[in-house]
């Protein structure tokens, strides 16, 4: 039988010796775990043992973004912990392979419950805060969940669903559900449970930016052993401090708020604000010297309004993800803390597959390379064939040699799946252009990019011009019809505070797109309004298509070029 912790950690130890040298990490050991590697026991209580570093540090504000709260839990204290909810889950009957629903925020007990279930060998299926009974609804019966776990104040939503599902109630008692507390003083799990490695451990619903929502699995190895990528992309090093803008109920918070930063034996750092703020963050990330910092592109956006100097930080490493970066961010961060914001790419369904880990050059406008761990093609989506250096491919993984961090598939849908992982690829849909040297540069979902006179356009690219405008706030490019060119680039822009949505704003973004970009790429239709979302944070950029299909007349906050001629 394999050492697996051995094995796990000469891994890891590769990768954390290799920063700054790509091709070396590139050719790290894959870790012959056995067939029944248990990350939480071989992994995690290992390094937990006596350890009383700090595990997790969840900090609350209030709205003000005064502190409330400053909970600090050692490696040793969780997993203790742990262990009791664990015993305490398995006296209330959860047991290996039952699927457990947990709906709770970023508070101590999230990442009890979630070690505790791998321990029982139960899948979680993670939950965001801001589900509706609708949408839980629909988790409850697809994901045929048997256990719930949520917050106290979220339990009416659940109320009124029918189910025989067991009722766990986190917080203050609610009548009919179990209360949580009483885990506390339960006796403690010895013994975790093994699971194979083609076992489900949690399985995360996507956002349905464009349809309904997939069911993705992982195993115990996908998530856990396959974040090694994304600990390498983050740059953690133990010891390490590192602060993540992520939600629970999203992959993003696994990725950066549990399996990266435990990998490396790193704290995790979670700041709670009921309203989001960019001063009292950067005061808690300040105060609490976070050395590791990742946010989407829409977070960085409002840390840059402010003056960064103003708060002294201790950030060695700084990354976005969730949507493509922007060159401005990197030259404002690189100005005020002499720390660049690198950029990667990854989906729920996978780790980081591709990014610029720490050592790289940043070049502007790309995302980087393929990590350890992955082998990526750029493939004709209609002829499934390699595409040559410069021209535009779909981002696919090949299946020889299976990445570990793919998940097992798309659960109850064999089509989907079948779809995805068809002619020996994982297909993203998601469309890049790679060079000579490996680095890929982003383009877009392929169903964002589209056709305006015969030429393809790739809105990303539309955006980071328009956001380099200082009225721009948000922007997302669709296509809007139009009888001579079929379709022109439209742009719907939330704009910035002290800028008010009238023509001579519109006027000035659409000359200054005029100025930055070629003539086919120019965008010819501006149109404020805010963004739609899904609850993940995601520009639903197909609802704004739906609007320019189904529109008749224009908005009265549109402007199109032509307005601005003759």
């Amino acid at each position: 039988m394999p050492d697996a912790t051995g094995e796990f950690r000469r891994a890891r130890d590769h990768l954390l010796s290799s920063y700054g040298d790509l091709p070396r990490a590139r050719a790290f050991p894959r870790p012959g775990l056995g067939e029944t590697f248990s990350w939480v026991a071989d992994w995690f209580d290992v390094i937990s043992d006596g350890n009383t570093a700090t595990a997790l540090r969840v900090v609350d504000l209030d709205r003000q973004g005064a502190l409330l709260a400053d909970t600090a839990v050692s490696f040793a204290e969780l997993a203790e912990r742990s262990r009791r909810v664990a015993g305490w889950l398995r006296s209330l009957g959860v047991g290996r392979g039952d699927r457990v629903l947990l709906m709770l925020g970023n508070r101590v007990e999230l990442w009890e419950c979630l070690l505790a279930a791998f321990r029982l060998g139960a899948t979680v299926i993670p939950a965001a805060v801001q589900l509706t009974s609708e949408d839980l609804a629909e988790r409850l019966e697809r994901g045929r969940v048997r256990h719930v776990i949520a917050q106290a104040d979220l339990t009416p939503r659940l109320d009124a669903l029918r189910g025989g599902w067991t009722r766990i109630a986190v917080g203050e008692r609610v009548a009919g559900w179990q209360d949580y507390g009483r885990a506390r003083t339960a006796a403690p799990l010895r013994r975790t449970v093994r699971t194979r490695p083609e076992e489900p451990s949690l399985i995360y619903f996507t956002s349905g930016t464009t349809a309904r929502p997939k069911m993705v699995g992982h195993t115990g190895l996908s998530y856990p052993v396959g974040h090694l990528s994304t600990m390498y992309w983050l740059g953690l090093r133990p010891g390490d401090v590192h602060l993540n803008i992520s939600s629970p109920g999203w992959a993003k918070h696994a990725w950066s708020c549990l399996f990266a930063p435990w990998n490396a034996q790193a704290t995790v750092l979670v700041v709670n604000q009921p309203r989001f703020a960019a001063r009292p963050l950067l005061e808690t990330m300040s105060r609490c010297a976070a050395t590791s910092f990742c946010a989407p592109p829409t977070v960085w956006r409002s840390l840059i309004q402010e003056d960064l100097g103003r708060w002294p930080v201790s950030l060695r490493e700084a990354v976005a993800a969730g949507e493509p970066l922007n060159a401005e961010i990197v030259h404002r961060i690189r100005d005020a803390w002499g720390v660049t914001v690198r950029d990667g790419y990854g989906q729920t369904e996978t780790t980081a597959q591709i990014g610029t880990p720490p050592g790289m050059e940043v070049v502007e406008g790309a995302l980087g390379w393929a990590l350890p761990g992955y082998e990526v093609a750029l493939l004709d989506p209609h002829s499934g064939a390699p595409v040559p250096d410069g021209a535009e491919g779909e981002i696919c993984l090949p299946l020889a040699g299976r990445p570990l961090g793919l998940m097992s598939g798309y659960l109850g849908d064999p089509e989907a799946t079948a779809r995805a992982m068809r002619d020996g690829h994982y297909r993203t849909g998601d469309f890049a252009t790679r060079d000579a040297e490996g680095l890929v540069r982003y383009l877009g979902r392929g169903d964002d990019v589209f056709k305006a006179s015969d030429y393809r356009i790739s809105p990303f690219e539309l955006e980071s011009v328009l956001l380099r405008h200082a009225a721009v706030a948000e922007a997302a490019v669709v296509p809007s019809p139009e009888p001579l060119r079929l379709a022109v680039p439209k742009a719907y822009v939330a704009l910035a505070a002290d800028y008010r949505p009238e023509a001579q704003t519109a006027r000035q973004i659409l000359a200054h797109a005029r100025e930055h970009l070629a003539p086919y790429k120019r965008i010819r239709r501006i149109e404020f309004a805010e963004l739609p979302k899904t609850i993940s944070g995601k520009t639903q950029r197909a609802e704004l298509r739906r609007r320019e299909e189904q529109r008749v007349t224009r908005s009265a906050q549109e402007w199109w070029e032509e307005d601005f001629t003759g």
